[in-house]
């Protein structure tokens, strides 16, 4: 009987998940990475210090050459990667910083996937080519001041006027409004929920830029709104009426921040790992004592956990089995978790936590926002509860 030697322990991949990835799939993962550690790490403590995203126009066009804008969507220049692949993609992304890969997201899983699932062949012609290529950057407008969980109260109106829709009314905290081209905007019809494809410079939109935010710093954030904005017939997306088109949306969104929120983590648990192999107290790396060394195993099963959760889920996607509750299973475990590990991340590193000298509190501010947006703590407990008793808890 031949013996087998078990490979070394790799306290990077301690539960050897790299071996679940294809080649292809690592190739993608190095790639996203790289660009990364080139554009976005040495600059991005900075960008969240000062509170902006300096260009970002720029940025879209490298990460649409790179192939990670719509990556998992098919033709009009999308790449058609793999439901995993654009998941590692996400992770990486979001290792640099939530508001990088809020960008890839809201382009990608909120604004573009509407066009490509729920458009026509001339709105998908029209936007999706430049968008996947990043030369026009997209949002999407849900979201209201005093509708944000319960979006069929929203209150922006869509009315028909001849041939033409007019649509009047606000969205809030929209990722990229301020310098996309062209916005999927979801308002109230006769005919029920319906979203409208808005090239942003049509008369009577404005997307004001929020100030004044202590998370997603990184990041553009805007109000949008639409004071009689005239749109023609052609700009209502065709192929669906109802909850059912942004809540899909939605779906696949949330999917990304299964995987990206574990981005967050990685990035603090190696940064608090490698500071408690090299601070020093009492006479001897932290890293030394049974106390730091039970925070570190602790942290590691959580994030590792959380990987192979958001590995499963992606496996599921790609064979048309994911739901949205699992969706929401993923996203409630993976945003706590990872908030969990960066503020025991923080407690490693002591009064460092707190400089953005280390990475560890910007993720953890970020997480924040990435705890409620696109789905509170709240909202996928319910939709889980509701899964497990087959009982409506909302109302």
């Amino acid at each position: 009987m031949s013996v087998r030697t078990l490979p070394p322990f790799d306290p990077t991949d301690p539960l050897g998940i790299d071996d679940l990835l294809s080649p292809e799939d690592l190739a993608v993962r190095d790639t996203v990475r790289r660009w990364a550690a080139d554009r976005v790490l040495p600059y991005v403590a900075d960008w969240y210090e000062r509170g902006e995203l300096p260009g970002i126009r720029d940025l879209a066009r490298e990460l649409g050459s790179i192939g990670a804008l719509g990556m998992s969507l098919e033709g009009y220049g999308c790449a058609g990667a793999s439901a995993v692949q654009y998941g590692l993609a996400c992770l990486e992304l979001e290792a640099a910083d939530s508001g990088i890969r809020s960008l890839v997201s809201v382009q990608g899983s909120l604004a573009m996937y509407a066009i490509h699932r729920y458009g026509s062949e001339e709105q998908k012609q029209q936007w999706l080519p430049a968008m996947a290529a990043g030369e026009a950057i997209g949002c999407f407008g849900l979201t209201e001041p005093d509708h944000g969980s319960d979006p069929a109260g929203m209150r922006t109106t869509a009315k028909r006027e001849g041939s033409d829709w007019v649509l009047t009314g606000r969205k809030m905290w929209i990722t990229n409004g301020s310098v996309a081209a062209v916005a999927v905007v979801w308002a109230q019809t006769d005919e029920g929920i319906r979203g409208f494809v808005v090239p942003t410079d049509t008369p009577g939109f404005a997307a004001p830029e929020i100030h004044h935010k202590w998370s997603l710093r990184a990041s553009v954030t805007s109000e949008l709104v639409m004071d009689q904005v005239r749109l023609p017939a052609t700009a209502a997306l065709p192929e669906v009426i109802g909850l059912r088109g942004p809540l899909s949306c939605l779906s696949h969104a949330r999917y990304g921040i299964v995987w990206g929120s574990m981005g967050a983590a990685r990035s603090s648990f190696e940064t608090a790992l490698e500071y408690a192999k090299t601070r020093e107290q009492f006479g001897k790396p932290i890293g030394g004592f049974q106390l730091t060394q039970a925070k570190l195993a602790d942290m590691a099963v959580e994030l590792h956990k959380g990987v192979l959760l958001a590995h499963h889920l992606g496996r599921r996607m790609d064979v048309g089995r994911l739901r949205p509750e699992q969706v929401s299973f993923g996203k409630l475990n993976n945003v706590r978790e990872a908030i969990e590990i960066c503020r025991t991340a923080r407690t490693i590193l002591g009064a460092n936590g707190i400089s953005l000298e280390y990475p560890v509190m910007r993720h953890a501010t970020n997480l924040e926002s990435v705890l409620t947006y696109e789905g509170t703590v709240e909202m996928h407990q319910l939709v889980l509860g509701k899964a497990l008793t087959g009982l409506d808890a909302f109302r």
